[in-house]
Parts: structure tokens; C-alpha cells; sequence
């Protein structure tokens, strides 16, 4: 397993990406000025893009794993990678994710905690509805990791 930041060409990575984020230009808002990572097992397995929002705060902004890999223990790899890479340089990490139970528990387990909540996100900030395992998706959950 080999995890790689890439700092060329991110938009080669876009079918992954929109498996995390399902709007093109939604990414196109974090993708320049954030660092992807992408992690290798015999092939692309996942990605993920961080930003700095500034005064020592990260955000995990998108992780997304092919379906075919899901369950395999890369997503985690790949937070803990995270976590590990920017230690020293971040006094919080924060990921924002949908209000679901999977979502939730991945991020729990990997350290996070439930912080707040931004109502109506992806009915405010995307131009069509989105789903997660047959419902669909309103308010953003954010979780953060303090250092």
C-alpha cells in the first residue's frame, strides 16, 4: 500500500472525486487550493483532498473510495495518513459529511466527534438532490479532531 500527495493534474482523479462530492464545481471550489492524497493497493483505491481554512484549522474536505474496495480498510488508512501527515501543523482537523449513520460511525472511529451542524446544506449548495443509500441528503454534520 502506497499513499502519494499529488500535487499535478488533480482533475485526473475526478470520477473518484465526484464518488466523494457529486457536483463538478463544488469540487472545482477546494480541489486547487487543497492537497490530494491518493492511496495505491495494486491500483487507485481512494482519495481524499484537505484544505486550510486558516488559524491552524484543517478540513478533510473529500474521501472517497471505489465501491469495489469499499470495507477493506482503505478509507481509514487513509485519515490516519492524514491525521499523521499534518500533526504538528494543525490544531484541528474538521470533516463535514451527511447525516448518516455509516458516515457518522467511519468518522467516529477514526477519531472525530460530532461538533455542529449546518442545516439544509445540500439543499442550499447543490444544484440537485443528493442521496446516500436511497435517502436524501439535507443538513451537513461536521465532526473535528483536536490535536
Amino acid at each position: 500500500m502506497k499513499i502519494e500527495k499529488v500535487r499535478e493534474n488533480k482533475k485526473q482523479f475526478l470520477d473518484l472525486l465526484l464518488i466523494g462530492d457529486e457536483q463538478e464545481d463544488m469540487i472545482d471550489r477546494y480541489l486547487d487550493r487543497g492537497d490530494l492524497f491518493a492511496l495505491y493497493d495494486g491500483g487507485l483505491k481512494s482519495v481524499c483532498v484537505v484544505t486550510c481554512e486558516g488559524d491552524g484549522i484543517y478540513e478533510l474536505k473529500n474521501i472517497a473510495t471505489y465501491e469495489e474496495c469499499r470495507g477493506q480498510g482503505y478509507g481509514r488508512r487513509l485519515v490516519e495518513h492524514i491525521l499523521e501527515h499534518y500533526r504538528g501543523k494543525c490544531r484541528v482537523m474538521v470533516v463535514g459529511t451527511g447525516d448518516r449513520p455509516r458516515s457518522l460511525r467511519f468518522y467516529e472511529r477514526c477519531g472525530f466527534a460530532v461538533s455542529h451542524r449546518v442545516k439544509n446544506f445540500f439543499i442550499d449548495h447543490y444544484d440537485h438532490p443528493i442521496f446516500d443509500c436511497g435517502e436524501q441528503l439535507v443538513d451537513m454534520v461536521y465532526l473535528r479532531k483536536e490535536f
